[in-house]
């Protein structure tokens, strides 16, 4: 089953994809033009500073054949070094090339025809500098040409590569705009087809809840094609409407039940369970009653069955941890009802302990006690754990809430005080506080501990070791 979410995803991230090889190819391009000007600018300006320098050494010579002083020497000696320094720069950024070799030639010779020159200087000998210092002149003007030449054919190569590389650019536009239109078009045909498969169940869903709601129970099971949340929404309205009629025969005996509960056992009823919890209990029925309709007052409805069944019994009949955890499952469903997420229930339990005997309304008294005194008023995040593992050949249970906690005096007096008063049991469905619960488990089986854990502010943690059964 694909999720809806994830076809949505699916497509923004081809969507994102086309893009972005768009822009990559775009980007490839103008970057490569930009490279290609980069390049052949460094190049010309490099051509450009040879020729200046050759210039500025050849003027510099002429310096020093006029006046060959040793500050004029020195200038001609930096004035040949940059040149030099430019020919080893040339040779390495320039492709290999007949013209590339004469040109470093002429550089070489050049060189070498200033060297003569101030070596006929130093000599003396007029007739030596002359000669060459007339070469060099001659040298360096074919220079300045040969550099010309290099820099007009090279402009026609680069034209040529900028018209290339204008041809590229155009055809990316081109194939950009081409894909561009063609992600508008399969969106358009995307979100059609999208919103169509959705509508149609949608359309199919609220048609059967009319008949429904106008008490058609009969309609037949809406069924769409998709194999997503829809199907799974589709799936589960179909079993609402059959849990629905069968919650109308249910509620019709459970109704009964109720009427029966009140008239015949009225005041075994009050003695076990509070006013004030079954007022809570059944206000929040009401309530969901008219918010959700009947599947959820259904489950309440079974949820209270349960607990008075459990509760209106006698306290000395056989019971085992599983059916304690049951009964408490069935009382904070009650809770969370009224409750909301304020409050979570969690659980951990082996279940190889859920076989071991215990006295009937042990676990219920405590999940209560822990809600009403330690979590009750908490504004969110309130949490009751319930764990049942075995440690050291024994079954321990250990009831945890997050709420308000106690001091040790608290403590103490729950462990010692007479709870049975009504004072005490306010808002307890069973009537059955925690000396009771203590009590009760003593007399079941006499190596039984019951411990209390608790800091204010940081909960409480209630402990009960019982034998393995």
């Amino acid at each position: 089953m694909i999720r809806i979410r994830t076809k949505l995803l699916i497509y923004f991230a081809a969507i994102l994809l086309l893009v972005i090889i768009l822009f990559f190819i775009r980007e490839q391009s103008a970057q490569r033009i930009v490279e290609l000007h980069d390049e052949r600018s460094d190049h010309y300006f490099l051509l450009n500073e040879i020729t200046n320098i050759t210039d500025q050494t050849y003027q510099s010579l002429q310096i020093y054949v006029h006046e060959p002083t040793e500050e004029n020497l020195q200038y001609y000696e930096e004035d040949k070094q940059q040149l030099n320094e430019l020919q080893e720069r040339f040779e390495i950024a320039a492709e290999e090339s007949i013209d590339k070799k004469n040109y470093v030639h002429l550089l070489t010779s050049f060189l070498e025809l200033t060297d003569l020159t101030a070596e006929g200087v130093a000599q003396d000998d007029i007739e030596q500098y002359s000669y060459y210092l007339n070469e060099a002149d001659n040298s360096a003007t074919y220079i300045h040409e040969k550099t010309l030449e290099l820099i007009n054919s090279e402009l026609t190569v680069y034209q040529n590569l900028i018209e290339l590389e204008d041809q590229r650019v155009k055809y990316s536009k081109n194939m950009g705009t081409a894909i561009f239109i063609s992600v508008i078009i399969l969106s358009i045909l995307f979100a059609l087809w999208f919103s169509n498969g959705i509508t149609r169940a949608i359309e199919r869903l609220t048609g059967a809840a009319k008949e429904i709601s106008q008490g058609n129970y009969t309609v037949e099971d809406v069924v769409v094609p998709q194999k997503d949340e829809l199907k799974i929404l589709t799936e589960t309205f179909n079993q609402m409407k059959w849990n629905i009629v069968e919650a109308i025969r249910e509620m019709k005996e459970k109704a009964r039940m109720s009427q029966l509960l009140k008239e015949m056992e009225l005041k075994s009823l009050q003695n076990q369970i509070n006013p004030h919890f079954l007022f809570n209990t059944l206000n929040t029925i009401s309530k969901t009653s008219y918010i959700e309709g009947a599947e959820r007052t259904s489950d309440l409805i079974s949820s209270v069955s349960a607990l008075l069944r459990y509760n209106i019994g006698s306290l000395d009949r056989e019971t085992y941890l599983k059916d304690e955890v049951e009964i408490v499952k069935e009382y904070f469903f009650i809770q969370k009802t009224r409750f909301g997420d304020r409050v979570t229930f969690d659980q951990d339990i082996e279940e190889e302990c859920l076989q071991t005997p215990i006295p009937c309304l042990t676990l219920q008294p405590i999940i209560e006690n822990a809600f009403m005194h330690g979590i009750e008023e908490m504004a969110d995040g309130a949490e009751i754990t319930l764990a049942i593992y075995q440690k050291n050949g024994k079954v321990w249970i250990e009831i945890t809430d997050n709420g308000v906690g106690m001091d040790q005096e608290t403590i103490d007096r729950l462990l010692t005080a007479d709870e049975n008063t009504e004072t005490n049991r306010k808002g307890h469905s069973t009537g059955i506080g925690m000396r009771n619960v203590i009590d009760r488990l003593k007399l079941f089986d006499k190596e039984s501990e019951v411990s209390i854990r608790s800091e204010v502010g940081k909960g409480t943690k209630v402990t009960i070791k019982l034998r393995k059964g």
